[in-house]
């Protein structure tokens, strides 16, 4: 099954033989996604290379139904959002494939799950249906297979009781909080975190503080925390995947997932190495809707395939490539 294939990726050119197949498999089975390729003037035949195949703008995922098989719908994940506003829906009809992204994805970067507690702080996703991060996060938490993993809410101090009591256990711990939960515990706590810690930060104010950059945030919570490092996982809704930073806020994908650069100003040029411009990704978990989507985070790519995260576009930088109305 194409489906194996993908958690199965050696180098880069199993990544280009399986990516160029799964186009193929989307152009078919995806109307939208065909509707958009052959408005750009492209078809399978004209698609040699990855650099070739277009990237769906995200706001697609806003107004369309994304799906490429016919298979029911297990299960839909939401984006957050303002009150009234249009949010994100990523139709999913096999789950499984982004429980082994997700297991896989883990055990490539941080290596088996049992050997952690995993101790969550998300507040404002536990407080909504359909977030995929706090979907992951409970299976983290079911496989770590430890009495004292499960998601805090706000009760920061049973979580503080918590991290202490595990400091005289042989245990790896990981704290995943969502930004601006991890900032009011810095400020609520003289909290020195004990070097089996690890605390990783999944973004997002969610406007519940004023927006700062990942640079300024890391900073305050390694001062905060008395920590040299803060881990980071970029995902959304419209992936199955996930990359993860280790520290300094540079990302790194597993084998199935690549970051691409392309032009803002021209959305269907793609850019060199260390040059600023818009994140393209390739999720191959993403057989089944789309693995090609054009985000509105800004970015860049190194040589040895990491990348780093500067910001997003506002809706006056979106140039190029919309074509929303279909």
């Amino acid at each position: 099954m194409l489906s194996d294939a993908i958690f199965s990726i050696q180098n880069k050119e199993d990544f280009e033989r399986i990516a160029l197949r799964i186009f193929n498999h989307q152009y078919n089975n995806n109307s939208i996604y065909q509707r958009f390729c052959n408005l750009l003037g492209v078809t399978r035949n004209t698609i040699c290379s990855i650099e070739d195949i277009p990237f769906l703008p995200i706001q697609f995922f806003k107004q369309e139904k994304i799906v490429s098989s016919q298979s029911l719908i297990q299960k839909i994940f939401t984006s957050s959002g303002t009150t009234g506003s249009i949010t994100s829906k990523h139709f999913v009809n096999d789950i499984s494939i982004y429980e082994k992204s997700f297991k896989k994805g883990f055990d490539f970067f941080y290596g088996d799950i049992k050997e952690y507690v995993v101790l969550a702080l998300l507040p404002s996703y536990l407080e909504r249906d359909g977030s995929s991060l706090v979907y992951m996060t409970e299976h983290l938490i079911k496989d770590s297979n430890h009495p004292e993993s499960g998601f805090y809410l706000y009760d920061t101090k049973k979580l503080v009781e918590t991290i202490q009591k595990l400091e005289t256990e042989n245990k790896k711990v990981l704290l995943l909080g969502v930004s601006f939960a991890l900032l009011d515990l810095v400020e609520q706590y003289n909290l020195k975190l004990p070097k089996n810690v690890i605390v990783m930060e999944t973004g997002g104010m969610k406007g519940r503080k004023k927006e700062i950059i990942r640079d300024e945030l890391h900073k305050i919570l390694q001062k905060g925390f008395g920590l040299s490092h803060i881990h980071s996982e970029y995902g959304m809704t419209e992936l199955l995947s996930q990359a993860y930073s280790k520290g300094d806020g540079i990302f790194t994908c597993p084998p199935w997932m690549k970051v691409m650069i392309r032009n803002p100003e021209d959305a269907l040029t793609l850019l060199e190495h260390n040059k600023t411009g818009g994140v393209n990704i390739i999720d191959l978990a993403n057989i089944n809707s789309c693995s090609f989507i054009a985000t509105q985070d800004l970015g860049k790519v190194y040589a040895n395939g990491t990348f780093e995260i500067l910001g997003r576009f506002d809706h006056s930088d979106i140039r190029g490539c919309n074509l929303m109305a279909l």
